[in-house]
């Protein structure tokens, strides 16, 4: 039975391979013949003469072409196409007895469907030309003529056209819908490819417009750069005026033994490094040139009016043109960072006194600013005040100086490694060279138990340099017990402030007639176990700086009385001589709080991470643009306009050579 069953698929695929080659010459032999076709040539409808048969298949195929021709007229070309069509179907086929008998029937009534309306279609729109029939042949002649007749012309064509479509589908299993679908996705596809070239196109014509716009704008600058008279180029700040004390102590011999309360030598304080020239001229101008060409480019107009070169930072004064708002300068503080490829841009809206902003943009080479040079400076030395405090430079190069008495506190803010501690030792060190023990008393209150534990031993401080968070609060409770002390005494006395108190101490001391404590006195005269004759007489007060290094920690641990104590302080004490100096890198609104802001209104801030924390801090943004390294913002008490002051930089062996010496004494 496996030998039958082989067997008969042999011959059944020999069949079927003889079936599919005889169909396609007989394709081909149909083709050839209709193609060769010659009315002259005898056949069906035409005896022809005794010239030569022009039919590539002789007489056979004339008489094959001209019955086709006669019948079916031009679509009589559609009988080779569907013997094609059938050697294909069977080459695709595993085996011919597959093919259901109904698929085959109505695929034959689909070619008979297909090629009466092609008949009728071509009898109804194409002229005959050398068929002798119409170009229908007789069938086209009979459907076209015979719907042309009942349904005229048009509902003859649509007619015809409806048949054509429904035997093309079943003949060939065209998918009309699947057609459409085709032909929607395909036009929808080129509209699509036809914007996006038209887009492309528009895209590259605004681009290249913008870029003769700029071109023509840049030209235009810089041919008025060229007329335009170059900026004012201010000198930078010579040397800083050295006070008369730097002379008075080179007069003195180095090796003497300190005598007590006095205050350490300058020569503990390293000195400044040589100063160098950081930009020329030449090189600031083409510099305002280019800041000028940048903010063109960002269509700004404005002009460079004057450049103010500094130790940190060059500050470039801008004019801009009528209509330009400084917020939109301000808007492209970064922009223009990364146009001019500097670390930052500090936008001034509004400088003093002048009616221009300025553009502050950091120097390539930074100038170092040490505490020795501010020490050892004229204003440092001609301030009067015990309490003097070395800030740094401005941007100009001058020594800043300021008296933490007018401040008359002090918050200080900024991230980690922005300058902070740094800036708390310089003003520590500032402090002990000007003023002694008799005039100045330190409480430090360190939770890092880092930063102010090398102050510890120094004869200014009133207690051990508090760690402990808890006795922080105490030491704060005892300043307030001394502030409400050291008022009751001033008003007994009729005094508003410390410095009246002091000096009426000392003209009563001066005139032999010292005065008792009135607290003491008052108690006595109730209390008759008091000897008044044991009452002290008063002494001078000296001023009280309370130090915190961390605000942060101590709200944390302690919370709600340090904020009240610190509030008491700072509402109260400045006519007591008591003064806080608060630092934080943590600027966030729950460690200044607001009761601390509105009584601290002098603060300080250096580099900040987000323009919210320069806001915590100041009120306004500005600090996210500083350079960091000392660089910070310092806003006076009664201003709204902070001052730019590059930090003085005071290290560790100073420091601890400081502290020796004063131990020593």
């Amino acid at each position: 039975m496996r030998h039958a069953s082989r067997f008969t698929t042999a011959v059944s695929r020999g069949l079927r391979e003889s079936a599919i080659i005889a169909l396609g010459i007989v394709a081909l032999v149909v083709l050839i013949a209709l193609f060769s076709y010659s009315p002259d040539d005898p056949g069906f409808s035409y005896t022809g003469n005794a010239a030569p048969v022009h039919n590539r298949i002789g007489v056979g195929g004339a008489w094959l072409a001209d019955v086709l021709f006669f019948l079916f007229g031009r679509p009589a070309f559609l009988f080779p196409l569907v013997l094609g069509a059938a050697c294909w179907g069977l080459q695709r086929r595993l085996n011919a007895a597959s093919a259901s008998r109904a698929n085959t029937i109505v695929r034959i009534g689909g070619f008979l469907l297909l090629l009466v309306a092609s008949c009728a279609l071509t009898t109804l729109h194409w002229q005959p030309g050398a068929l002798r029939q119409s170009a229908g042949g007789v069938v086209g002649s009979v459907v076209g003529g015979g719907l042309a007749h009942g349904l005229n012309f048009l509902g003859a064509t649509l007619f015809m056209i409806a048949a054509w479509m429904a035997g093309l589908s079943l003949a060939f299993g065209v998918s009309w819908l699947s057609v459409i679908d085709r032909l929607g996705s395909a036009t929808w596809g080129a509209i699509a490819w036809l914007r996006a070239r038209m887009s492309s196109s528009r895209d590259v014509a605004e681009g290249r417009e913008r870029r003769l716009a700029r071109k023509e704008a840049v030209e235009s600058l810089q041919k008025k750069s060229a007329s335009r008279p170059p900026p004012r180029i201010e000198a930078p700040a010579v040397a800083v005026e050295k006070s008369a004390r730097v002379e008075r102590e080179r007069q003195v011999p180095l090796f003497d033994p300190p005598q007590a309360n006095e205050l350490p030598p300058l020569t503990l304080l390293d000195d400044p490094p040589p100063r160098e020239a950081l930009y020329s001229a030449e090189a600031l101008e083409a510099l305002s040139r280019l800041v000028e060409l940048k903010l063109k480019d960002f269509a700004i107009e404005a002009e460079v009016v004057a450049v103010q070169p500094g130790p940190v930072v060059t500050r470039f004064e801008l004019r801009p043109a009528p209509g330009v708002k400084a917020s939109q300068i301000t808007a492209l503080a970064k922009d223009l960072a990364r146009a001019l490829s500097v670390l930052s841009v500090r936008v001034v809206e509004v400088i003093p006194g002048k009616s221009v902003m300025g553009l502050e943009i950091a120097n390539e080479k930074r100038e170092v600013v040490t505490l020795g040079e501010i020490i050892r400076s004229k204003a440092y030395d001609e301030m009067a005040s015990p309490l003097a405090l070395a800030l740094g430079k401005d941007i100009g190069g001058q020594p800043m100086v300021a008296d933490l008495t007018r401040m008359p506190h002090l918050l200080i803010a900024g991230t980690t490694g922005s300058g902070k501690s740094v800036c708390i030792n310089a003003m520590m060190l500032s402090l002990l060279y000007k003023s002694t023990v008799e005039h100045v008393r330190l409480i430090m209150i360190d939770p890092k138990m880092l930063e102010l534990s090398v102050y510890e031993g120094i004869p200014h401080l009133l207690a051990p340099v508090v760690t402990d968070m808890k006795q922080a609060a105490n030491a704060l409770r005892w300043c307030v017990a001394e502030m409400d002390r050291r008022l009751q005494i001033m008003a007994s006395l009729g005094v508003r402030n410390i410095v009246g108190f002091n000096r009426r101490i000392k003209e009563a001391n001066d005139a032999g007639k010292p005065i008792p404590d009135p607290i003491l006195t008052a108690r006595a005269a109730n209390d008759p176990s008091i000897d008044q004759r044991q009452i002290p007489n008063l002494a001078p007060l000296p001023y009280v700086v309370v130090v915190v290094d961390e605000l942060a920690d101590l709200m944390m641990i302690v919370g709600k009385k340090v904020e009240e104590l610190i509030t008491r302080l700072a509402q109260k004490a400045r006519a007591t001589g008591i003064h806080l100096v608060l630092a934080t890198q943590r600027p966030s609104v729950d460690v200044i709080t607001g009761l601390i802001k509105a009584n601290i209104p002098c603060r300080i801030a250096f580099q900040v991470s987000a323009r919210v924390d320069s806001r915590t801090i100041l009120d306004q943004m500005g600090a996210e643009s500083l350079l960091g390294h000392g660089d910070m913002l310092y806003l006076p008490p009664g201003t709204a306009m902070p001052t730019r002051i590059h930090g003085a930089f005071v290290s560790d062996q100073e420091v601890h050579r400081v502290v020796g010496a004063l131990k020593k004494s």
